[in-house]
């Protein structure tokens, strides 16, 4: 037996070719006991790159170890909280190895379709499902668009505040996808509107949003978000923080009881089975669709 940190199969690592237009993706702040997560990409829409998510979970982190933060708010910088997964800009990144969070091994050499599995169960389902369990409430504000990978940073928080123009959206069946990785649509909608969502792949406005439960409060965008969303963030960093933890981990666990980790599961295996399938047809893992044609068909389906 060997005790050779440098042993293993050598597989050769795919070329990066990522250009960054920042070295900030994420900004980082605190005020009177309320940690402020800004996504900071907002010429690419705050699309989601392996930079920005690894950042994200690094302010997590630090919000989590600091006492003197109760309470976080996500939110985005610019005309949209997120567009989703980067799947087009200069700075995607997927064949960038970063140091591992969770006991996955690194993507980027790796063969097949296996490259697509290590990378999501690390990015998104693994680092999702811990952003959920964070032990301090989350708020997200969301503003503008909140599509696909956009949804799932949306769902981890505890709550969502969402202005009157924002809409959801998850359009990946397009691309011959069942949703997105962080699979909750059952549970943050009932499931005949999960297919509908899901199917159609249409806009969801705030409204609807706030009608299905799937939203805690709808607010005019340019006086009344920030002023809500810190309003409720003050008044919960008031509670005593054993207490906030302890009523957040027993309805995550009532979650899972209904269902909500298993159903990822299922669903994240039925994810991959489609990109492979997809890889296999020569279309590609994203059944042929990249940035510019969703984009294109985002547009029209909203005209």
């Amino acid at each position: 037996m060997s005790d050779d940190t440098g042993c293993g199969e050598a597989f050769v690592q795919r070329e990066d070719h990522s250009v960054y237009e920042t070295d900030r993706p994420v900004l980082y702040a605190v005020h009177d006991g309320i940690a402020i997560v800004t996504m900071n990409r907002p010429q690419y829409n705050n699309a989601q790159n392996s930079q920005m998510t690894y950042a994200l979970d690094e302010a997590f982190r630090c919000a989590v170890n600091d006492d003197a933060v109760k309470v976080v708010v996500l939110r985005g910088a610019g005309k949209h909280f997120s567009a989703g997964h980067d799947i087009g800009t200069p700075g995607r990144d997927i064949d960038k190895p970063f140091p591992r969070t969770q006991l996955w091994w690194d993507h980027t050499n790796k063969p097949g379709a296996e490259q697509l599995y290590a990378r999501e169960q690390e990015v998104y389902l693994g680092m999702c499902r811990r952003w959920h369990e964070m032990p301090k409430p989350t708020i997200a504000m969301v503003h503008g668009a909140c599509i696909a990978g956009g949804l799932m940073l949306a769902w981890v928080c505890d709550l969502i505040v969402a202005s009157e123009d924002a809409f959801f959206q998850d359009p990946v069946v397009r691309m011959g996808i069942p949703g997105v990785e962080y699979f909750a649509h059952v549970h943050e909608m009932n499931p005949r509107v999960a297919k509908e969502f899901l199917f159609l792949g249409e806009r969801m406005s705030a409204a609807r949003a706030y009608q299905l439960g799937m939203v805690n409060r709808v607010v005019p965008r340019k006086h009344d978000l920030e002023r809500t969303v810190y309003e409720m963030a003050t008044k919960i960093a008031a509670q005593p923080r054993l207490g906030l933890s302890l009523t957040k981990t027993v309805i995550n666990r009532i979650e899972e009881l209904q269902g909500l980790r298993s159903a990822m599961d299922v669903a994240f295996g039925y994810h991959h089975f489609a990109h492979a399938h997809s890889q296999t047809l020569g279309a590609g893992a994203l059944g042929g669709h990249d940035a510019e044609s969703m984009v294109r068909a985002n547009k029209k389906d909203a005209s």
